[in-house]
């Protein structure tokens, strides 16, 4: 094809753009909405990850140690830790019993004094291993791992805690899937509906282009651009509005002064950190729609 021929292809797409840019304008609107939610919810499953994976850094499972267990058991039972692979030795420490009294007396504060005369041999508090792990559905497996080593008297896991993330981990894997592909069926959808509309109102120019010797390829090449073009100013659209919105809920939850919600906000994912993979994805994911739904519908009537 020379280089003429092929930039008057590209501009008829263009140009059936404008022509029907009602259409379009309504098929850009609707493929930027279900783009703002797909986003939306990459997002939301993006930071809940990472808010399950700030948890989980914090979270600790406490293994006590027998009364009676000398410095040689003490290694022991740390070997025997580190064959375990869910626990994550490196961010684990030991506390012996001094440190846990030292530790419960700066908790009480100003009634630190109710400990006074627990210390030495006095001090109940057990020598413990306050253990990190690195996955927390595999909480339960582990404790078990942990409770069978000889020396180590109990084990305090965050059981349930474990269970609800890893439930709300697996349900947001789950909604996020069915409504990104529910989102990119109803794209689809619109963007072939415009397609139609503009093949048939062209249908009869298509058939004399064929009867007087023109390519399907020929004929193709503009819807071909009309597609992509709708497909990437969608996702430019959308990628714009969802950055500014982001952004704007970023700011609203930093203002709010529940303490709780100030140390999740810490976790959350800045824009920045996303913006190239997300463009990437809005302007792929946009663009296949696009020329997936152009080329549908010229297939389907260029059978003149």
């Amino acid at each position: 094809m020379r280089g003429s021929s092929f930039g008057y292809l590209i501009k008829e797409g263009a140009r059936s753009l404008y022509a029907n840019r009602l259409m379009s304008f309504a098929s850009i609107g609707t493929l930027v909405a279900c783009m703002l939610l797909i986003g939306a919810s990459m997002l939301f499953s993006m930071n809940v990850n990472e808010i399950v994976g700030y948890v989980e850094q914090i979270n600790e499972m406490v293994a006590y140690v027998e009364d009676g267990v000398d410095e040689a058991g003490l290694e022991e039972i740390e070997a025997s830790l580190e064959l375990i692979d869910n626990i994550d030795m490196s961010r684990s420490i030991y506390v012996d019993k001094e440190t846990a009294l030292q530790e419960q007396k700066e908790l009480l504060g100003d009634n630190a004094s109710l400990l006074e005369g627990l210390e030495g041999d006095e001090n109940p508090l057990p020598n413990s291993f306050r253990l990190k792990l690195r996955d927390l559905s595999q909480t339960a497996s582990t404790e078990m791992q942990v409770d069978a080593i000889e020396g180590i008297e109990s084990v305090r896991a965050p059981s349930e805690v474990a269970e609800i993330l890893t439930s709300i981990r697996h349900a947001v894997s789950a909604g996020g899937m069915f409504i990104v592909a529910l989102l990119i069926a109803v794209s689809l959808v619109i963007i072939a509906n415009t397609i139609k509309v503009t093949v048939f109102n062209r249908r009869k120019e298509i058939s004399i282009m064929k009867y007087v010797g023109a390519t399907d390829t020929f004929i193709r090449l503009p819807f071909f651009v009309e597609g992509f073009l709708l497909g990437l100013i969608s996702a430019m659209v959308a990628f714009g509005l969802l950055w500014v919105g982001y952004d704007s809920l970023l700011r609203l939850v930093a203002q709010n002064p529940s303490a709780w919600i100030q140390q999740a906000s810490q976790s959350l994912l800045p824009f920045q950190e996303m913006a190239l993979r997300l463009f990437i994805w809005f302007a792929a994911g946009g663009i296949g729609v696009g020329v997936f739904g152009s080329m549908f519908f010229v297939n389907k009537y260029l059978k003149v």
